[in-house]
């Protein structure tokens, strides 16, 4: 049999098996969570705050948790927004030409994005020390948004590459500015992406405990201001597993399958406006 022939084999065995442990893990991890999980999950627990028992298996809930964990993931994603996309543009349009300075910005990204989450907790807990700032809020928002810009940007990198460089040299021909053809040409061109690169960055967001163990505290109330305390899915999944009590450990898988239907539910309503502005992308 051919040399060539035997390795197209190779792999083709390789990527089938790489596919099915991938889905196989996923499968596991899903069944698991809902299975010990949903029995445990009622109407009760998503919508009253934990009450004084409640850490000894008594009456209450996560609605805190689930509250704060949608105001710090939001927030932390709408200022990694704010700063990732018009970093992501300015690399792809305006300083595209100067090689050498945007692998430079592009692997300090890199380099950022793998750094562990607990590094920035530990970033953030040392600002906050400085400061005199207590735990927040504000300033898990703050550390979130920190640890992931370097997501959000670099997966928006990827998407803006694939745009056809004649686009940005038609757009120029035409006497666009470059702020014109980054938000009009090539944000326009890949709003899918975009909404997958920062789909992936809430994920994060949301579902990180080491970045906020320090930084946003922890409390059984709602909170009105950014200045408070908040609890999180995450954190209370890690506390409530951390109980000898049998009905609290249950409780927190119950709280580990309100996070992941929360991320379903983004993950739908991401492809469901990407295939919206599908329309505007133009196909070469």
């Amino acid at each position: 049999m051919d040399l060539r022939k035997i390795e197209e084999i190779f792999f083709r065995i390789l990527m089938f098996c790489s596919t099915v442990i991938i889905a196989v893990s996923l499968i596991i991890i899903i069944f698991s969570t809902f299975y010990k999980g949903l029995p445990h999950l009622t109407w009760e627990m998503i919508s009253k705050t934990p009450k004084g028992g409640f850490y000894f298996g008594k009456e209450g809930g996560i609605l805190n948790a689930i509250v704060g964990s949608l105001y710090l993931s939001f927030g932390a994603t709408i200022l990694a927004i704010l700063f990732g996309l018009p970093l992501a543009l300015f690399l792809n349009v305006h300083i595209a030409h100067r090689r050498k300075l945007v692998n430079v910005v592009r692997f300090v990204m890199d380099l950022l994005w793998g750094v562990p989450s607990i590094v920035y907790g530990a970033f953030g807990f040392t600002i906050m020390v400085f400061f005199g700032i207590r735990a927040s809020l504000l300033a898990g928002i703050i550390t979130v948004t920190l640890f992931i810009i370097p997501i959000m940007v670099r997966g928006i990198d990827e998407v803006l590459q694939s745009v056809p460089r004649g686009l940005h040299e038609s757009s120029l021909s035409l006497g666009s500015t470059r702020a014109e053809t980054a938000y009009k040409v090539f944000l326009k061109q890949s709003v899918p992406g975009v909404v997958t690169a920062i789909l992936l960055s809430f994920g994060r967001a949301i579902g990180d405990a080491a970045s906020i163990l320090f930084t946003t505290g922890y409390t059984d109330h709602i909170p009105t201001s950014l200045s408070q305390p908040t609890a999180t899915l995450p954190l209370a999944i890690f506390f409530q597993l951390s109980s000898p009590i049998p009905q609290v450990r249950d409780r927190a898988y119950a709280a580990a399958a309100v996070l992941f239907i929360i991320i379903l539910i983004i993950s739908i309503l991401s492809r469901f406006f990407s295939k919206r502005y599908q329309k505007n992308k133009i196909n070469f």
